[in-house]
């Protein structure tokens, strides 16, 4: 007996004032909120003309800023099922079925080539991959038909089967693999422009009760299927969404599906497309008694996602499941009809086959409209390639577009090679931009696409993290512990007394900056440490969209550049001759450079002076290469190490809170995967820094919980060489020139974090690292004065505090920095890179 499938509750029908104040501002091109959208949803008879209408205009609006005008897009495609194994259980599904009904479990990689050859036969420029989610969590049989054959995962044959239609037929893989990590949309971009994965519903009721469509599903939770949103917008993947129509949920609920959708639009600009589904009742189904969903109000509901959704997000509706009713959907405002398969049928709605193309094209003539045909990935991602397409794709992407970013019909489909252009990396643009900072300066105080490449600054300030109270009366029982057992400080049942410290004032703070220093002659003695290093940042192209990050250019941008690895190898040459004991190297997430580029530079600087410490590459840029190459961050760390690198620092990090992070960057690593990066390295014998970079869009309980999670990992690692609190540098940062961010932290506020760090951090970090760069020489002194005891380098190069605005230089001299010791009243001392001795003290 089948539990009954959870049906909408009833819904009052809107007065008819309220339907009319909703048609009126849906007509005047005002933005709607949920109610306005859930009582349009209701328009019936003339209101649903209206309605329509305002619609197909908002369409046509969106067409014209396309640069597509009177043009309705479709996909030609074919229909890859790579496995109908699944671990969840849609009560609608008849693509998914169990072991024992299939003849093989995945279709194999020739079976797979057999169907792209076909569908390039016949013309075909997509390869859709549509497969369950992780069949291999629920079915053991799937689990070892991968291990068979040598694959982790789905995800990871996948990966596999889509180079392959790459390399052996040239069509362009879309896949949909339901719900994916940030992890795995990293390690998927490179092998497909585009991906998807439709919402359904923002109803949590239809997936958390019995009997509910979605229920026993775990990948269907709506919070889960929301957060692959979000991932999707930060990875900067070309990505199409949509939502079912007719499964149980109310209008309201269906309105919220439609905002939920529209904000990652809005905020991402990365959703291409909007699918609005209706549900068809299937047999053999838990839904089979359900009615189909009524096409106006499928029609209703595409009026009102193309009045939400913002320019540049087309709306689809499938043609192969709305009977006749073509017309009515291309007059509610659609303008795409997905993909259509000349090869092969709709594995999800068998029973539905899709219309031949000639007749697409004349319903859509009909409608006064012309048919064209697009690629998986729609015009503007095509012609923005630099930045929404992994580079090993574009001439994949290219030699299927026409100028104007559609399909080219006469376009010979062929295979083509999956790997890096030809050709050594070469400099390229500002490579003095080093020395030039602190003479010429940066061009402009801004990147070109600022408004754009960040997302939607409105939205964010919304988002922005709002101050706790200080804490006054708990002051006393923080210093008591500060005196007697620092590293307690960061228990939780200490919190009130930590938060007293981090927002402590006058003699509270005096009293707390003493005993840091007390702790600090204890553990490390009265040598304020430096090393003799040079930074490198080998480029600074980057698409990432870090808010804070005012270094980052686009590769067209007048201050971008990059540097071959001769060139990082002739600079360490000078670096060792200057006397360094270590370069440092961090840059961008260039999309240009080769995925051996990193061990490369590492040999060359090896080869170049074997001595040399190699202290590189940031979490973000281990995970992004590692994701690049198609390898786990054990294996990328593996050969990074094995090439020379020596440490990596713990760069990155920001704040290890995906509340501030979120702000902060759009797509930057989370935190766990922070913290996954770093605690590899340590396992592997690499050594870290870490890093806390605070004054933005923080407050004092972030940097109370990111201290936390550092001392977390050096319990359990021991790998951290040093702490280093980076104060926000404001004055070019896009956050805050963009109102959202404060203008860094208070001199109170650098005194309150170094010396609490020193006390908190006690027993499991010894060393607390300044910036001169960022505080100057008194601001350092003042700190040095509260518990650290390490002035960082002489760096001999800066680009990324001063592209900011910091006004401290660049680079400073071994007697400078022994002045800078003296300005705080202790001696100096040269220190390595794992803080051993080099000389004796100054």
């Amino acid at each position: 007996m089948v539990d009954p499938v959870s049906i909408a509750p009833p819904e009052p029908q809107p007065t008819a004032s309220a339907m009319r104040r909703a048609l009126k501002r849906a007509a005047d091109g005002v933005a709607l909120d949920v109610t306005e959208s859930a009582v349009l949803l209701h328009a019936r008879g003339a209101d649903l003309e209206q309605l329509l209408a305002a619609a197909g205009g908002v369409r046509d609006a969106h067409l014209a800023d396309q640069g597509r005008s009177g043009i309705v897009t479709y996909s030609r495609k074919v229909f890859i099922p790579l496995t109908r194994l699944c671990r969840d259980r849609c009560h609608y599904c008849t693509f998914v079925t169990v072991p024992g009904k299939l003849h093989s479990l995945y279709l194999e990689r020739d079976e797979v080539l057999d169907i792209a050859r076909a569908g390039a036969a016949a013309g075909c420029k997509e390869a859709l991959f549509t497969l369950g989610d992780r069949p291999e969590d629920r079915w053991p049989q799937a689990r070892q038909w991968l291990d068979e054959r040598g694959y982790e995962s789905t995800v990871d044959y996948l990966r596999s089967c889509a180079i392959a239609v790459l390399e052996e037929t040239g069509l362009l893989p879309h896949l949909n693999p339901g719900v994916l990590s940030w992890e795995e949309l990293q390690r998927l971009k490179p092998v497909a422009p585009s991906m998807g994965m439709m919402l359904e519903t923002t109803a949590e009721r239809l997936w958390s009760e019995k009997g509910g469509p979605h229920y026993g599903s775990p990948d269907k939770e709506p919070a889960v299927r929301l957060r692959v949103l979000d991932d999707a917008g930060r990875v900067g993947i070309p990505f199409t969404t949509g939502i079912l129509v007719g499964i149980g949920e109310t209008l309201t609920e269906r309105a919220e599906s439609l905002h939920a959708i529209r904000a990652r639009a809005r905020q991402y600009r990365n959703i291409q497309e909007i699918i609005v589904q209706n549900f068809r009742a299937k047999p053999d189904t838990a839904m089979r008694a359900v009615q189909d969903a009524d096409l106006q109000d499928l029609a209703a509901t595409v009026a009102v996602a193309r009045l939400l959704m913002p320019p540049g997000v087309s709306v689809q509706a499938p043609p192969n499941l709305v009977g006749d009713e073509h017309a009515l959907l291309l007059r509610a405002g659609i303008d795409d009809w997905g993909g259509v398969s000349p090869v092969t049928p709709d594995h999800v709605n068998p029973e539905r086959p899709w219309p031949q193309i000639d007749e697409l094209a004349g319903w859509t003539a009909g409608a006064g409209f012309t048919l064209r045909e697009r690629l998986t990935v729609y015009p503007k991602y095509v012609l923005g390639a630099e930045k929404w397409i992994d580079v090993r794709l574009h001439q994949h992407v290219a030699a299927l577009a026409t100028a104007e970013g559609l399909g080219e019909q006469t376009a010979t489909i062929e295979g083509r090679s999956w790997q890096e252009p030809d050709g050594g990396l070469e400099v390229f643009g500002r490579a003095d931009l080093h020395t030039a900072i602190d003479t010429e300066g940066r061009t402009a105080d801004r990147r070109g696409d600022f408004d754009s490449v960040y997302g939607d600054w409105d939205i964010l300030r919304g988002q922005v993290p709002t101050s706790p109270e200080r804490f006054d009366t708990d002051v006393r029982e923080g210093l008591r512990l500060a005196a007697d057992d620092p590293a307690a400080l960061l228990a939780e049942t200490n919190t009130a007394a930590a938060m007293a410290l981090l927002t402590a004032e006058g003699e509270a703070l005096e009293t707390m900056t003493r005993l840091a220093d007390e702790l600090r002659a204890s553990v490390v003695g009265d040598d304020i440490t430096f090393v003799v290093n040079r930074n490198i940042n080998f480029s600074n192209v980057c698409y990432v969209g870090c808010r804070f990050c005012a270094f980052a250019q686009r590769e067209r941008d007048a201050d971008a550049y990059r540097l071959s690895t001769e060139e990082v190898a002739a600079r360490a040459v000078e670096a060792a001759r200057a006397g360094a004991t270590e370069v440092c190297m961090q840059g961008g997430i260039d999309p240009k450079l080769p995925v051996g580029y990193y061990a490369d530079v590492v040999r060359a600087i090896k080869a170049a002076v074997p001595d040399m410490h190699v202290h590189a590459f940031s979490p973000m840029e281990i995970v992004s290469a590692a994701s690049k190459a198609g390898v786990s961050v054990a294996e990328w760390l593996t050969e990074l190490r094995d090439a020379g690198l020596g440490s990596i620092p713990g760069t990155a990090a920001e704040i290890l809170d995906d509340e501030v992070r979120w702000v902060l960057t759009k797509g930057k690593l989370p935190a766990q995967t922070w913290i996954d990066v770093v605690t590899t390295a340590h396992r592997l014998g690499i050594p870290s820094s870490s890093t806390m970079m605070y004054g933005h869009v923080d407050h004092p309980g972030h940097w109370l919980g990111h201290l936390r999670v550092l001392a977390g990992i050096a319990e359990d690692t021991g790998g951290f060489t040093e702490f280093v609190a980076l104060p926000f540098v404001h004055h070019n940062a896009p956050i805050y020139l963009a109102g959202v961010a404060r203008p860094g932290p208070t001199v109170r506020d650098n005194r309150a974090v170094h010396a609490f760090a020193r006390l908190a951090l006690h027993g499991r970090i010894d060393n607390v690292q300044c910036s001169w760069v960022k505080l100057g020489d008194e601001g350092t002194a003042q700190i040095l004065r509260g518990g650290a005891n390490d002035i960082g380098g002489t760096l001999m190069e800066e680009t990324i505090s001063r592209m900011a605005g910091s006004e401290h230089g660049s680079a400073r001299t071994v007697a400078e920095l022994e002045q800078l010791a003296g300005l705080a009243g202790r001696p100096s001392r040269q220190r390595t890179t794992t803080y051993g001795k080099t000389l004796a003290p100054r």
